[in-house]
């Protein structure tokens, strides 16, 4: 059966988090002095969790509501729901731990260690729930126009930094993938603006290669 709605944008999405879980995890087991310094220094974690925090931030305004609403009257798919939103605050506050031992020395580099493993690990576990759990929901509960509200809410939070967010989405992707993302978080006009100004510019980006302090 062929699935009623598009979701490209939020398996690019996903894909892109995996991607960088990978470099995240790499980077911060290297034998720097101080792997905390790659986080601090590099864009690849700026971008990462800004990426995160919008595609989070747009299913917990726009999606979940949605989904509850539509999922009234059936307990056990509302507690698979609650249990994706629990996933949702856990990760944030590992963002939040992980932001204040970047902000200066007093903690360890154990903690720190334990902190981004825990995000590493939670992550995935993250989206390979929601996507197993989730997304048929989605599919086969939601009206179209609460999925379109979804869409336009997920465009405007990538919107303010879509110059760099939108390269790094789909940094590697097939070109149908490209063009299918660029058309529904892109409008037409801005198309060539990305192909010879924002993806040039991020192709020359080295993300996770820190900067001397």
């Amino acid at each position: 059966m062929r699935d009623r709605f598009d979701m490209t944008v939020t398996y690019a999405m996903h894909n892109a988090l995996r991607r960088e879980l990978h470099y995240l995890a790499r980077a911060t087991a290297c034998a720097h002095p101080d792997p905390r310094n790659v986080l601090r220094t590099t864009a690849g974690w700026e971008l990462f969790r800004g990426a995160l925090h919008a595609h989070h931030a747009a299913e917990d305004d726009a999606l979940w509501p949605s989904l509850r609403q539509a999922l009234n009257g059936r307990p056990f798919c509302l507690a698979r729901l609650e249990a994706i939103e629990a996933e949702h605050a856990a990760l944030a506050l590992l963002l939040e731990a992980i932001d204040q031992t970047l902000a200066g020395p007093d903690v360890g580099l154990d903690l720190f260690g334990e902190l981004t493993g825990s995000l590493v690990t939670g992550l995935r576990g993250h989206l390979r729930h929601e996507e197993e759990a989730i997304f048929p929901l989605v599919q086969t509960i939601l009206s179209k126009e609460q999925w379109e509200h979804f869409g336009r809410v997920h465009a405007q939070r990538i919107e303010a930094d879509a110059a760099r967010i939108l390269p790094w989405l789909l940094d590697g992707v097939a070109e149908r993938t490209v063009a299918a993302v660029l058309r529904q978080l892109l409008p037409e006009s801005a198309h060539h603006t990305y192909a010879h100004r924002w993806q040039p510019a991020y192709a020359v980006l080295d993300r996770w290669v820190p900067r001397a302090l």
